[in-house]
């Protein structure tokens, strides 16, 4: 009698929790923009030179300089706040589907601000070795990025090593893109005053870039991606 109580109350439980309304990975996110690009290679378009993978650093980007994207057949795959665990769920249908030449991925910041709750920066580089590999492993070229410059986070105040982590971070993905002979962005150098902090003409809030920041940042990648700026 008393398991049969136990189980209608968690029956019971169960059926009065609020429905899950958002995907975890956000999947859906880019769902008809990749069709629209599996479309267009079917038609005899060429397939991406290289698919941007990142958070809210990548997605901002698409939006304030579209035509960068455009201009080099670049696919933006950006979502604002997510982490690294988030980013390889969703690495097989935003970016080895769309067969590109490369892969950019610039990713760890927000596992840093703990945006998925308790993580660590260790994790973060593991699960950016689990994109590489898959990417290897579907003939895709991957090009590292370190992690934009930041002291803090306006949103997660008690992190207070951030600009610690990060440098790790960087270094890290630097040792492993040399490594492995894997292509390697450092935004962080060029973004960074001497103590290692965004400089302020280049980010509005010492986390994402302005577009003073992001024009470096595509110089950077035009280099890492061996095309002569126009």
């Amino acid at each position: 009698m008393k398991r049969i109580l136990f189980t209608a109350a968690l029956l019971l439980a169960c059926a009065t929790l609020p429905a899950q309304t958002k995907e975890w990975a956000n999947y859906s996110r880019y769902s008809e923009q990749n069709e629209q690009v599996l479309q267009a290679q079917s038609q005899g378009a060429p397939k991406p030179l290289a698919v941007l993978m990142g958070d809210s650093i990548t997605d901002g980007w698409y939006r304030a300089d579209r035509q960068f994207f455009e201009d080099f057949n670049l696919v933006g795959r950006g979502i604002s706040g997510q982490c690294t665990s988030q980013m390889l769920a969703r690495f097989q249908r935003d970016v080895v589907e769309l067969k590109p030449k490369y892969v950019v991925i610039l990713a760890g910041t927000n596992d840093i601000a703990l945006n998925e709750g308790f993580s660590n920066v260790e994790n973060a580089f593991r699960n950016i070795i689990s994109m590489c590999q898959i990417a290897k492993a579907n003939g895709i070229k991957v090009i590292l990025c370190s992690t934009t410059p930041a002291a803090g986070f306006p949103w997660r105040p008690e992190v207070t090593d951030a600009n610690a982590q990060e440098r790790w971070l960087n270094e890290t993905l630097k040792e492993y893109a040399a490594a492995h002979r894997l292509g390697f962005a450092d935004y962080a150098a060029a973004l960074s005053r001497a103590d290692g902090v965004t400089d302020p003409a280049y980010s509005h809030d010492g986390v994402h870039p302005n577009i003073d920041g992001y024009k470096i940042m595509e110089g950077i990648l035009l280099d890492a991606l061996r095309i002569r700026k126009r």
